[in-house]
């Protein structure tokens, strides 16, 4: 498998990899040439709704942007899963809120592909944090959800330098997110390219809600860290399930130093040390 990157950028909420033995070719901004099967377009992508009262407008902000394309619409319909444990349904894209703790993350999107295609995925987003003032916002709500739909959607960060200034896109990295509400030109323009082409099996499902058998391992274990963070503030995980089978989890780090409400947290340098890291050529997207 052939990681192609559109044109080497800085990224923000996402960081594209491939494990060592795989070869990166320079090329495009979305994750390698991961997509969502289908045979007919535009297509419809199910967003499963676990979310609280507080995530609702915004889930439906996000879904409403991305449907914009051309290529696709999304469409939310009642949750597969439990909020907490946030467990893939096969097809589609199960969206969660709950309080996962002090874990110094604001945010996850996690990819199941199988060779070239997306067969599931999961957005978290950590209410530890969001309920706190600093992130009790609706710009913040707006930006993390919209940025973590398009990365399940194939696409990968436009700029992860947060000091570059805003591209007016939700797929770059930034602390100030007021001008990054909403996907931009570009984002549809990828998805356009993304999309261009049917493919002749399907990933997609319109059916009720099937647990997938790859759950746990995902749950459970995110798999080894792959090198290359911007600031301490991203880290990329790889779970190889085997058969060309990975889970590609993103990891948004809330602005450091983590801790609880009320209670400083440790420094960036000292968050607990993640998996041995695997020898890896990293896509940054």
């Amino acid at each position: 498998m052939t990681f192609h990157i559109r044109r080497p950028v800085v990224v923000l909420g996402l960081t594209i990899l491939a494990l060592a033995s795989l070869p990166v070719t320079a090329t495009a901004d979305q994750w390698e040439s991961y997509h969502w099967g289908r045979q007919v377009n535009p297509f419809t992508l199910r967003l499963g709704d676990n979310v609280s009262g507080a995530w609702d407008a915004h889930l439906r902000g996000a879904s409403s942007d991305w449907s914009a394309s051309v290529a696709l619409d999304t469409k939310i319909v009642t949750g597969g899963t439990l909020r907490r444990s946030c467990d893939p349904t096969n097809g589609r894209v199960e969206v969660c809120s709950a309080r996962y703790g002090d874990t110094g993350w604001l945010g996850l999107a996690t990819l199941w592909t199988n060779g070239d295609y997306i067969t599931q995925a999961t957005v978290k987003v950590n209410d530890t944090y969001f309920d706190t003032p600093k992130y009790d916002k609706p710009a913040w709500r707006n930006f993390v959800m919209c940025h973590e739909v398009g990365h399940t959607l194939g696409l990968a960060h436009q700029d992860e330098d947060f000091e570059n200034p805003s591209l007016g896109t939700c797929l770059e990295y930034t602390d100030r997110p007021k001008s990054n509400q909403h996907p931009n030109r570009r984002d549809y323009k990828d998805l356009r390219a993304i999309y261009a082409e049917v493919d002749s099996i399907t990933t997609v499902s319109s059916a009720p809600p099937e647990r997938s058998a790859d759950q746990a391992t995902a749950t459970q274990d995110w798999g080894a860290a792959v090198p290359g963070t911007v600031d301490g503030r991203t880290q990329t995980y790889v779970a190889d399930l085997g058969q060309g089978r990975l889970v590609i989890t993103m990891v948004i780090r809330s602005d450091p130093p983590p801790g609880r409400p009320g209670r400083p947290g440790p420094p960036a340098t000292e968050w607990p040390a993640p998996p041995s890291p695997v020898s890896a050529a990293v896509w940054a997207v």
